[in-house]
């Protein structure tokens, strides 16, 4: 059954290149820019030089796109060896499954509807069941809004704001974790965390309150946000930076952020295999988005460490497939030859979930964290200018 889903999967590839989300198998090329030279699978949302035409002249003259060491990495060999995505996602670790390996668990029998369950149209835990709803709901955007629409409409998007400066210039202003600050309504563990969302007030009172960038959910079944709140943050005239937070599995998916406003975008270890996010963050760059790659455990901490050009990495302290939160996974990651690395690169660590008190900022910001992540402490304060200063415990927006 599986093999017979590869075989179609290529229909919803979202870039010219072998994703996750493809049993695509290919023959090794250099891709050099103007190199790549891919039959589309999407009719015109793919051309060739597509991720080309991203660039200017004179960066087109001067750099590569995706250079030999993208090409000739250990994931391409697997590709052409004809492992299959689960193969090389189990490999790394990944558990998670892109989507059912049976097909929707839905039959119809004349006006009657029967819902057949097994493992493998099931999902085991909450992350893998919004991955699932994404890919369905990926698939049918892209249908309604195909790539070479999104290209047109970049051309007249405003440029992007710096995220990872932002962050930066707050942690030397204030000495303190720099603050993302989550425009969030819901969460599939708490439920509504506030009835009187208005997420362009919620933005302004963040930025108010010295918040660096702002984090915007988007998705809708999971979290009840959207993109159409990113556009409003945006469009409202808020400073800080965006941060797109959704949950990224198609290539297709940053174009349509950039389109929206976003500055930078999230993507999960737990749910990309190491090609993915390499291209990705490769793709990120030439839109000119931030990438915060996100990891939960010593072995995703491992996997991201190895991927060249990785600025910015967020520690969750909340367990994606039990959303259970511990702080103490922060400073566990960032012990030893772990925290020495990304020293001597000067990443971002970002500190993700369960952070509420001025201790908890100091914990993680004694393990070395220069920036924090935080949404419900702050989202269901009835002044969230306050929270922040409270959070902290002292004020940061001077």
């Amino acid at each position: 059954m599986e093999g017979a889903g590869l075989a179609t999967t290529v229909n919803r590839l979202g870039a010219p290149f072998p994703a996750a989300n493809s049993g695509l198998r290919w023959r090794r090329v250099n891709l050099r820019a103007g190199d790549w030279r891919p039959k589309s699978p999407m009719g015109d949302a793919w051309k060739p030089g597509s991720v080309r035409a991203q660039k200017s002249d004179s960066e087109e003259k001067s750099s590569p796109v995706f250079g030999d060491s993208l090409a000739n990495s250990v994931e391409v060999s697997q590709w052409e060896s004809g492992y299959s995505y689960n193969d090389i996602a189990a490999r790394q670790g990944i558990t998670i499954r892109r989507r059912p390996l049976t097909g929707p668990p839905h039959h119809y029998v004349g006006p009657f509807e029967f819902r057949l369950e097994n493992e493998g149209n099931t999902p085991r835990n909450i992350l893998e069941k919004i991955v699932w709803n994404k890919d369905v709901e990926v698939k049918q955007l892209k249908q309604k809004k195909p790539l070479v629409a999104l290209k047109n409409f970049i051309d007249y998007a405003p440029p992007t704001r710096d995220f990872i400066g932002a962050l930066r210039q707050s942690y030397t202003r204030t000495n303190m974790p720099a603050l993302i600050a989550e425009v969030k309504k819901a969460s599939p563990s708490r439920g509504v965390l506030r009835e009187d969302f208005d997420p362009v007030r919620i933005a302004k009172a963040y930025e108010a309150g010295g918040a660096a960038c702002l984090s915007v959910l988007t998705d809708e079944k999971f979290f009840q946000g959207s993109f159409e709140n990113l556009e409003a943050i945006r469009n409202a005239g808020v400073q800080c930076p965006l941060l797109c937070k959704e949950f990224i599995i198609d290539a297709w998916q940053l174009y349509y952020a950039r389109v929206k406003g976003a500055d930078a975008v999230l993507l999960i270890a737990a749910v990309l295999p190491d090609l993915d996010i390499k291209y990705m963050t490769q793709i990120c760059k030439i839109l000119g988005l931030a990438a915060l790659v996100e990891v939960h455990n010593e072995r995703e901490l491992d996997r991201v460490l190895g991927i060249s050009g990785v600025e910015l990495i967020g520690i969750n302290n909340r367990n994606l497939e039990t959303f259970e939160v511990d702080i103490s996974i922060t400073k566990k990651l960032l012990e030893g030859e772990r925290g020495e690395i990304i020293r001597q690169r000067d990443i971002i660590m970002v500190g993700e979930s369960g952070l509420f008190t001025p201790q908890d900022i100091a914990s993680v910001q004694e393990a070395g964290v220069r920036a924090v992540l935080v949404g419900e402490s702050l989202v269901k304060q009835d002044d969230p200018t306050k929270g922040i200063t409270e959070l902290f415990g002292k004020d940061i927006s001077a």
